[in-house]
């Protein structure tokens, strides 16, 4: 998979979260103002749930909305050997067993996964651990993670 076409599915991927999450915060407000979940007695939390509930999802499409337009205004950067890997990055690191695995080094959106089977790309940021340990290394370097080491065997 090449970068550009990874971006255009992280952005896809973005904006179905997004649209998929607004719309179930919209049916959590709708129930939390609900005037059949007014509470009766203090035991009577169904509006108060559904409140914290359309609260919570909220601040998880202003995350997501924040990601999508970070990822919508991201340039595509070829790797750099005298950098090291770099944001916008596509690295693929392999184990001692000869197993590879493929990450996107974005600035957002950590833990997404594009495509399946041996096309799987998974996102990682900079700031999570493993990311710390890439940015402005090389191809051949070793990074481990979870006590496993990792070599770097492609960038692009």
């Amino acid at each position: 998979m090449d970068k550009p076409s990874l971006l255009a599915q992280i952005v896809a991927t973005l904006e179905h979260d997004l649209d998929v999450l607004t719309r179930a915060a919209q049916t959590a407000y709708e129930a939390a103002t609900a005037e059949e979940n007014i509470a009766e007695n203090k035991y009577d939390t169904l509006g108060l749930e559904a409140s914290y509930l359309a609260t919570g999802q909220a601040r998880r499409s202003a995350e997501i909305r924040k990601a999508l337009v970070t990822y919508q205004q991201l340039l595509l950067r070829d790797y750099d050997p005298a950098r090291g890997v770099q944001v916008s990055n596509l690295v693929t690191l392999e184990d001692e067993d000869g197993g590879q695995r493929r990450l996107f080094l974005g600035p957002e959106a950590a833990g997404l996964k594009i495509g399946e089977g041996d096309g799987l790309v998974t996102v990682i940021t900079p700031r999570s651990p493993l990311g710390q340990q890439l940015v402005g290394r090389k191809v051949d370097d070793e990074v481990s993670l979870a006590a496993q080491a990792l070599f770097i065997v492609d960038v692009v």
